[in-house]
């Protein structure tokens, strides 16, 4: 089965310009689920954002101490229970977890149910509710397949209009019927946030009386590359390492003369140079049959994190380097198979002397760049 990818689109605007949003939003990406925290600050402002900072940052460490999703939920709710109870910041909040085989469970705390886009039409995710100490608690639990996406929101957006025109607000009903006229004229699920949080605002007469976030978060088939780079660190393993990554799923790119002799050698294929090439900036470029790129390691790697955040409009479109860009810009998925045995060449001084990073180490920064842009990122070493 392929990687399916899940995509997150947010839309927020704060109660008065130029303050902080009350409204906070995280999410945490691993290789087994998809995990979403949308955080609602009581009041406005820093102390609104302080609240719901503080929210989504003790949940986020809970999870990724190991406790599960509902330990964590309610351990959070008894500490927004006791916050309520003696006046120090508090904040409502919403948790979703979608795992890789589309299974999705939602939690809530007092803030407005999620919505469930299907076959391009949206309904309330049916919620099973209840108290824990004094506040009301959700949960949801279903199945969300690649062209499917959820919807989530502070309180801000249902409540649109209250005291304007509108006694209960424009309320989760209200929302999903303006979605689905929406839906029927094509919109696409990137552009939902924006569009609901400004219907939301023309519906509080242009003065917003609260923060307004939208979440929009959406399955879909995704790309994904996979990167051999450095010896395994046990000869012996080199047959098995080469058979992992041959057979994972996605684009297939070795960096590194030496890693791409170890995958001719296993697989019984010529690796070629490419003739005639002369250039004294760029890596040298390679051809082994089955793989979708091969070039030098650590020189590569360094550069590719060198120009990620530049200009690249000027780059030479014949390099490796522009190819292993453009192919990491456009992917969701990256697998690092990082070889542990050490290059002598890396010791060379003239390495530190041009600012050259050790494979290892340029791996790890390049693996951060990539998440920062939401990307999925695993590595595994050999």
């Amino acid at each position: 089965m392929g990687y399916i990818h899940i995509d997150i689109e947010v839309s927020q605007s704060s109660k008065h310009a130029g303050q902080p949003c009350g409204d906070v939003v995280k999410f945490i990406r691993t290789e087994s689920a998809t995990t979403v925290i949308l955080a609602d600050g009581l009041g406005h402002g820093m102390k609104a954002n302080i609240a719901a900072n503080m929210v989504a940052a003790r949940l986020e460490e809970l999870l990724k101490n190991d406790f599960t999703l509902r330990e964590s939920f309610l351990k959070v709710v008894n500490s927004m229970e006791n916050a309520r109870l003696n006046d120090v910041p508090y904040a409502v909040f919403t948790v979703a977890r979608i795992l890789e085989d589309g299974l999705v469970t939602i939690l809530t705390y007092e803030i407005p149910t999620a919505v469930l886009i299907q076959n391009r039409f949206a309904t309330e995710v049916a919620q099973r509710s209840g108290t824990y100490e004094k506040g009301i608690v959700g949960e949801s639990d279903f199945k969300l397949s690649p062209g499917d996406a959820l919807v989530i929101m502070s309180d801000g957006i249902t409540q649109a209009g209250l005291g304007k025109g509108s006694p209960n607000g424009w309320e989760t009903a209200g929302v999903i019927s303006f979605l689905n006229e929406e839906l029927k004229s094509g919109v696409r699920f990137r552009a939902i946030p924006a569009i609901i949080r400004k219907e939301a605002i023309n519906r509080w007469k242009g003065v917003q009386e609260d923060d307004c976030t939208v979440v929009t978060i959406y399955s879909r088939p995704g790309k994904v590359v996979n990167i051999f780079t450095g010896p395994p660190e046990k000869k012996e393993t080199d047959y098995e390492t080469v058979q992992e990554f041959s057979n994972s799923y996605g684009l297939k790119i070795i960096c590194g003369a030496t890693t791409a002799k170890i995958v001719a050698r296993e697989t019984g294929k010529e690796l070629q140079m490419e003739e005639n090439y002369h250039n004294n900036i760029t890596p040298v470029n390679y051809y082994l049959e089955g793989m979708d790129l091969v070039t030098e390691g650590a020189v590569t790697l360094n550069q590719v994190f060198n120009i990620w955040d530049e200009d690249t409009s000027g780059l030479d479109k014949d390099s490796p380097v522009t190819d292993l860009y453009s192919l990491l810009s456009v992917v969701d998925r990256v697998n690092f198979f990082v070889g542990r045995a050490e290059n002598p060449a890396n010791r060379d001084i003239s390495f530190a002397q041009m600012g050259i990073i050790g494979r290892i180490k340029i791996v790890n920064l390049l693996a951060l760049k990539l998440e920062q842009e939401g990307k999925l990122v695993t590595i595994k070493y050999f």
